[in-house]
């Protein structure tokens, strides 16, 4: 696998795993019925942020990350990210991957910490993967997310100091 600065000739594959996840509306967000057009705009952060994709052998796109400023001015030491693996490449280390990428990449730009604004509660695989590389869940907002089956659920606020 290789991860690598995203083109905008990627998004149709990125698009074609986040539009069926964003849809479902279990693990993120945004709108269930966002637009191409909005999510790309959204998803393709301006410098100093950055977008990768994870590619396989066969050069297929199979997962991206978005990491950036979690907020501007005095708070601008603080990265953040968001990422989507491909569901049919779930389990193979694609999102650890990108993780591990992200985190060392914040690292060598200077940021002090990293902070996942809103991990839902019922993401087990993604808690269990941010806290396995080095995220506590500093607070959890409860029935801050109306999950599709499981109701009003909490968002984690989860962070790492870098």
């Amino acid at each position: 696998m290789l991860i690598r600065v995203a083109e905008p000739d990627d998004w149709p594959a990125i698009w074609s795993f986040f539009q069926p996840i964003a849809a479902a509306g279990e693990t993120y967000c945004y709108d269930r019925h966002i637009t191409s057009n909005e999510a790309m705009a959204m998803w393709f952060v301006e410098p100093p942020g950055r977008t990768v994709v994870a590619v396989d052998n066969q050069g297929a796109v199979i997962g991206s990350a978005k990491a950036y400023r979690n907020q501007g001015g005095p708070g601008s030491h603080v990265a953040s990210a968001s990422f989507m693996v491909d569901p049919g490449h779930g389990g193979q280390g694609v999102g650890r991957a990108l993780g591990e990428h992200v985190v060392e990449w914040a690292r060598s730009e200077g940021y002090r910490a990293m902070q996942f604004n809103a991990v839902v509660e019922t993401n087990t695989r993604a808690v269990a993967l941010w806290r396995s590389l080095g995220f506590d869940v500093l607070t959890t907002v409860p029935e801050a997310f109306d999950h599709p089956t499981a109701g009003l659920v909490g968002l984690h606020i989860m962070y790492r100091r870098l």
